[in-house]
């Protein structure tokens, strides 16, 4: 864990909080932190703050570096960290505000069951849920990209992997980009990449990806949870994955390019780790096209794994997955960078370089980007917690476009380093501690429960609520975890 941070910090009011431009040397705009008091505690322990700080010096930057309330320390930006740069001001793009699991990201899946129709199959559905779906370092899946279909799954995502029959049109239109964003450039992705990520489609993978069954614990508003589906006691499955190694070596493999631009075209950086380049330069149009490749990889992953998903329930409850109501509510990418139209100085809008890493695309009611029967109440928002406390269903608000680029949270961020959390006295029996909670957990790896125990983890609860007071997403349901899946 890196030491803590001791710099400098304005309070704006109870939810935000401004590191000023005179903090550092370089920095164009100011820092704007998104945290309650006790969250800002937990926040100042590392050097997520100085990562704030650090992105606030990069060419083009547009308002503010910002910070989420799950904020913690990461490569380059913090994990929880965004901010949009204007291409037409010299703003450049950089891999570390992207991530390695490029469309880390979640989606959510209603289904017509209730906690009464599953608790007496819940741990043969755990355990069709963990044979069915590979997890953990290096596991590989059923679903083979053949060098001749390279392209398809890169350009299509997720409606490549339904073409194939593997899901439904209606999980098409509830997915952001619709799956699959425009843009990406096979042949900017390297072969080691290719390699990596020809036999992972629908796997898992490690750390902090899992599968959850889960109960609606609470709804906050009942027309929202409606309009989405969903309603007290309901169950649902949420999916947390993103690129696997595909996405890895994409972002590896451009990191090097980047350090090279820094060079080249005269870019100073505080930390290399911000290695970027003009959005307009020949070495940005490539990451790009290499990074949305990796995005439609991890859309056709996530595709792939809720396919798997319905055929354990079929294997548990001996009957469709149709009848069983398993209909996606929607998915989000966590770690991406879009071009997005805001206001900007005098209310002229432009066209921005919107980096979210560690952070979820929230737009409010009557944006067009969203699917039509969504439209009139905004985008869902999935915020993941850990496994034996909760999770939300939110959805976007007006503030998130004038305040955050129309973005949010995406976890509860972590608390402690994976190290610290397996030293931790209360990893020992943690399994038992969960089943006595009713949580049901499989997991792959040595110490991987451990790593990613609730302790580890901020609380959702709170994080949470600094996005609905602060006006970015509010919320429309809580889930509560009864079985998990974990690499």
């Amino acid at each position: 864990m890196k030491a803590a941070w001791t710099g400098s910090l304005e309070r704006v009011d109870e939810c935000r909080w401004r590191i000023p431009e005179t903090y550092k040397r370089g920095m164009r705009v100011p820092g704007l932190i998104f945290a309650s008091e006790k969250l800002l505690q937990s926040i100042q322990l590392d050097q997520a703050l100085e990562q704030v700080a650090n992105v606030a010096t990069l060419p083009g930057i547009v308002r503010h570096s910002l910070g989420m309330p799950d904020i913690h320390w990461g490569y380059g930006f913090p994990i929880g960290g965004v901010c949009a740069t204007d291409p037409d001001a010299g703003g450049v793009i950089s891999p570390g505000g992207i991530g390695f699991d490029i469309n880390c990201g979640v989606r959510l899946v209603r289904t017509n069951l209730f906690e009464q129709d599953v608790r007496p199959r819940l741990r043969e559905l755990v355990t069709a849920l963990f044979h069915k779906i590979p997890s953990g370092v290096g596991s590989t899946g059923s679903v083979r990209i053949e060098r001749g279909k390279r392209n398809a799954v890169l350009l299509d995502g997720a409606q490549w992997v339904v073409a194939q029959g593997r899901g439904v049109p209606e999980d098409i239109a509830h997915t952001e980009e619709r799956g699959a964003i425009d843009g990406a450039d096979p042949d900017a992705v390297s072969d080691r990449a290719f390699d990596r990520g020809h036999d992972q489609l629908g796997t898992l993978g490690s750390g902090n990806h899992f599968l959850e069954v889960q109960i609606v614990d609470q709804v906050y508003d009942d027309r929202l949870a409606a309009a989405f589906g969903v309603s007290a006691g309901q169950v649902t499955l949420m999916i947390h994955s993103g690129s696997r190694g595909f996405g890895y070596q994409v972002c590896e493999d451009f990191l090097r390019v980047m350090g090279e631009a820094l060079r080249k075209y005269g870019i100073e950086v505080p930390d290399r780790q911000l290695a970027c380049a003009p959005v307009a330069s020949p070495e940005a149009k490539r990451y790009l096209g290499a990074m949305r490749g990796a995005a439609n990889y991890a859309w056709a992953n996530r595709q792939c794994l809720m396919h798997q998903a319905r055929e354990a329930f079929e294997t548990a409850f001996q009957t469709s997955w149709r009848s069983l109501g398993l209909s996606l509510v929607y998915d989000v990418a966590h770690n991406i960078a879009k071009f997005e139209e805001y206001p900007v100085i005098g209310g002229k809008r432009k066209r921005l370089c919107v980096h979210r890493k560690g952070a979820t695309r929230a737009f409010p009611a009557g944006h067009q980007s969203l699917p039509d029967d969504y439209r009139s109440v905004g985008q869902p928002v999935i915020i993941p917690g850990d496994m034996g406390r909760f999770s939300y269903l939110l959805v976007g608000g007006e503030g998130a476009l004038t305040e955050t680029f129309g973005t949010t949270c995406h976890g509860a961020g972590r608390l402690m380093s994976r190290s610290g959390a397996q030293r931790d006295d209360r990893a020992r029996g943690l399994s038992r501690q969960l089943e006595e909670q009713g949580i049901i957990v499989m997991a792959r790896g040595k110490g991987l429960l451990a790593e990613e125990a609730p302790y580890a983890y901020k609380d959702v609860n709170e994080v949470v609520d600094v996005v609905h007071r602060a006006g970015l997403s509010q919320r429309v349901c809580r889930m509560r975890p009864i079985g998990v899946i974990k690499g």
